[in-house]
C-alpha cells in the first residue's frame, strides 16, 4: 500500500489526482503557490471529453457537480474568414453533444471543495524537489512514498526528470474580455454565437469563446518568430492595425473589449517528450507534456494522466510498478495529442486559411454523422 503521495501544484490535474487518491485511501498533500483556488483569473472555458475529462470526474465521484454547471450549448463552433463569412458552423449539440463546456474556474472550485481540509496547502513555495523529498521556502521538507510534479509549464519538478524546456510556438496570443455581452454588445454576441468562434486568415486569428456569466474571452493569434514582439501589441490600437484585412465586426471583438490586453506567447515541449524511470517521482499534465491549445487536449489530458496514476497506485502494491504502468499508457497518448496539436496550429494559420480547418471538421462532422 502506498503510503503518501507529494503532488506540486494546484491545478485542474494535481487536484484531480488528490482527489481520487482520497476516494481511494491514499493520503496526498498538495503544494500550491497561489493563496486560494481564486486568487487569479482561472482562465477560460474548456471542452471536457467523456474518455478524459469527464471520466476523472466519474472517477472523482464529482459529476452531478459537473453537470449543475456545465454549459451543453457550448459545444457550438463557427469558423470564419477574414471578411466574415460563415465557413463552417455546428450548432449546440449537433458534433454529438458529448463535449460540454464548463469554465476554469467553476471546475477547479468543485475539485478543490471535494477535498477535506489540509489537503492543500494554499500559498506554498516549493524550492528544492528530489525523489520522495519537496522542500519548502519555509524550511520544512516533506518526505513521501512518490512526488507528482503536476506544475504546469515551467515545472520545478521536471528536471529531476528530464533536461526539455518548453520552446516557443512561434505562435503568440493577445488576450482580451468582454462582459454582459448579450446586452452591451449584442452584435459581438451574435457573431461569436452560444461557443466557440474562429475567425482565420495566413498568420493571423480571432478566436473567441463564450463562458459563463454572459462573458466573451478573445484570443487574437499572431503568427511570428520574436516571442517578445506580442508585448508590443498589448495595445488595442497596434493591436486593431495588426488585424486591419479583417472586417469590423471582427475587429470590434478587440475594439469593444474591456480591461488590459494580456500577450500570451504560446509554448511547448518536444513532440514524443519522455524520460527514464527515475524512482519515486513522476509527472503529469503540462509538466509531462506541455503543447499548444489547438487539439483541445491539455486539461483533459493533465485530468487523464491524474485519474490514470492515481488508479494505477490503488491497483500496485508498489510505486515503481505503478509509475511504469502509468508512464507506459501515458507517453504514446501524450505524444499522439501533441503531433495533432502541432499540426492543428500549422493548419489553422497555413496559407488559404481557414480552408484547411474547415475541411477537417467538415470531415469530423460527416464521419461523427456516419458513426
Amino acid at each position: 500500500m502506498i503510503a503518501s503521495v507529494t503532488i506540486v501544484g494546484g491545478g485542474l490535474g494535481g487536484l484531480t489526482l488528490a482527489r481520487i487518491l482520497h476516494t481511494r485511501g491514499i493520503p496526498a498533500t498538495v503544494c500550491e503557490l497561489e493563496a486560494t483556488p481564486a486568487a487569479r483569473d482561472q482562465g477560460g472555458t474548456l471542452d471536457l471529453h467523456e474518455e478524459s475529462g469527464q471520466r476523472a470526474l466519474a472517477e472523482a465521484g464529482l459529476t452531478a457537480e459537473f453537470r449543475a454547471v456545465a454549459r451543453e450549448e457550448g459545444d457550438a463552433l463557427r469558423i470564419l474568414d477574414r471578411h466574415g463569412a460563415v465557413r463552417f458552423e455546428e450548432g449546440p449539440g449537433e458534433g454529438g453533444g458529448t463535449r460540454p463546456e464548463v469554465d476554469r474556474g467553476d471546475l477547479k472550485r468543485i475539485l478543490a471543495g471535494s477535498l477535506p481540509e489540509g489537503v492543500v496547502r494554499w500559498g506554498t513555495k516549493v524550492t528544492a524537489v528530489s525523489p520522495g523529498k519537496v522542500t519548502l521556502a519555509t524550511g520544512d521538507v516533506l518526505e513521501a512514498d512518490l512526488v507528482v510534479g503536476a506544475d504546469g509549464a515551467w515545472s520545478k519538478v521536471r528536471p529531476v526528470l528530464s533536461g526539455a524546456v518548453p520552446r516557443y510556438s512561434g505562435l503568440s496570443f493577445v488576450e482580451a474580455r468582454l462582459s454582459e455581452v448579450d446586452v452591451r454588445h449584442p452584435a459581438v454576441a451574435a457573431l461569436v454565437g452560444p461557443g466557440s468562434m474562429f475567425a482565420l486568415a495566413e498568420g493571423k486569428g480571432l478566436i473567441a469563446q463564450r463562458t459563463g456569466g454572459g462573458r466573451i474571452r478573445v484570443y487574437a493569434a499572431i503568427r511570428t518568430e520574436d516571442a517578445g514582439a506580442v508585448t508590443g501589441l498589448a495595445e488595442r490600437d497596434r493591436l486593431l492595425d495588426a488585424f486591419a484585412g479583417f472586417a469590423p465586426g471582427l475587429r470590434a471583438l478587440v475594439a469593444d473589449s474591456e480591461g488590459p490586453l494580456i500577450p500570451r506567447p504560446i509554448h511547448a515541449l518536444p513532440v514524443g517528450h519522455r524520460w527514464a524511470r527515475v524512482p519515486g517521482v513522476t509527472l503529469l499534465g503540462d509538466a509531462a507534456h506541455l503543447m499548444s491549445p489547438f487539439a483541445g487536449e491539455g486539461a483533459n489530458l493533465a485530468m487523464l494522466d491524474a485519474t490514470e496514476l492515481a488508479l494505477a497506485l490503488a491497483d500496485h502494491d508498489d510505486v515503481e510498478s505503478a509509475l511504469s504502468a502509468y508512464e507506459t499508457a501515458m507517453f504514446p497518448r501524450a505524444e499522439a495529442a501533441a503531433r495533432a496539436s502541432a499540426d492543428n496550429l500549422e493548419a489553422c494559420f497555413a496559407a488559404g486559411a481557414p480552408d484547411a480547418m474547415v475541411e477537417q471538421m467538415t470531415r469530423f462532422a460527416t464521419q461523427g454523422r456516419q458513426d
